[in-house]
């Protein structure tokens, strides 16, 4: 079956940086669209990026437009997120997900712990 399995959390300091990666196996990866979500404690879990099978088309949340980017590479059947500038605010449980060019988000990996101290 499909297995999205996240990389790359840990701990930063405010205005630090931090690179996510998600690695796709047992599926056609390059068929899927692919996204990152994020769940704070005691809260819903939020959209944070996507990006569109081919690479050509993201999209962010507001929150995070400017200091994350999402990208991913086809041919290691992986998908990263790049973020930047790190607020205290961004302190989350981070996920990646996978779908078809249409309709939801129905693959998801574990998750990674990104915590960023002030």
């Amino acid at each position: 079956q499909v297995q999205l399995v996240e990389s790359g959390g840990g701990l930063v300091q405010a205005g630090g940086s931090l690179r996510l990666s998600c690695a796709v196996s047992g599926g056609t990866f390059s068929s899927y669209n692919m996204g990152w979500f994020r769940q704070a404690p005691g809260k819903e879990r939020e959209f944070v990026a996507r990006i569109n099978w081919s690479g050509s088309v993201t999209y962010y949340a507001e929150s995070v437009k400017d200091r994350f980017t999402i990208s991913r590479d086809n041919a290691k059947n992986t998908v990263y997120l790049q973020m930047n500038s790190l607020e205290p605010e961004d302190t989350a449980v981070y996920y990646c997900a996978a779908k078809a060019p249409s309709g939801d988000f129905y693959l998801w990996g574990q998750g990674t712990q990104v915590t960023v101290s002030s």
